[in-house]
């Protein structure tokens, strides 16, 4: 799989979060759960101060490495974190050195393969912040398009 390198500045995510592990599936079921939730109760309408509408799905906190917990905020790239909604989880994003995958297909499938190419085959990965992007590319579930990034050593 492709991918290029990048760097990006700090910045920062206001959204709702989970503890969760990639052990028996139990990611799949409470970022799907996520996922619902932010739909749901429309909480994208709750979040201050947005660059866009764009999607950010962050993987962080990492307890070790992707076979450990760790925690996940989906939500909205926002201009600070001085005002944080009652009920919602507010992130910087480190700057750092970023691998970019791009995901293309069907939802959430093409993400999903991306991350086990990932899981098989990255080796220089810091485990601070990584992301997936669903911007406008990704609108149709069954030919999206979506960015992943991964933290890696420079």
């Amino acid at each position: 799989m492709q991918f290029e390198t990048t760097v990006l500045d700090e910045f920062y995510i206001i959204g709702i979060s989970v503890r969760t592990a990639n052990a028996n599936g139990q990611a799949q079921a409470d970022i799907g759960a996520l996922w619902s939730r932010f739909f749901n109760q429309n909480i994208i309408s709750q979040i201050p101060d947005k660059v866009n509408n764009d999607l950010y799905c962050v993987y962080t906190d990492y307890e070790s490495d992707y076979q450990g917990p760790y925690t996940t905020v989906l939500g909205c790239k926002v201009q600070s974190l001085q005002n944080i909604p009652d009920g919602l989880s507010g992130i910087p994003i480190p700057a750092a050195n970023y691998q970019v995958y791009t995901s293309q297909g069907k939802l959430p499938d093409c993400v999903g393969q991306t991350w086990h190419y990932i899981w098989q085959h990255t080796q220089n990965r810091k485990y601070t912040a990584d992301f997936d992007v669903y911007g406008p590319e990704a609108q149709n579930p069954e030919a999206a398009i979506v960015k992943t990034y991964l933290s890696i050593t420079a």
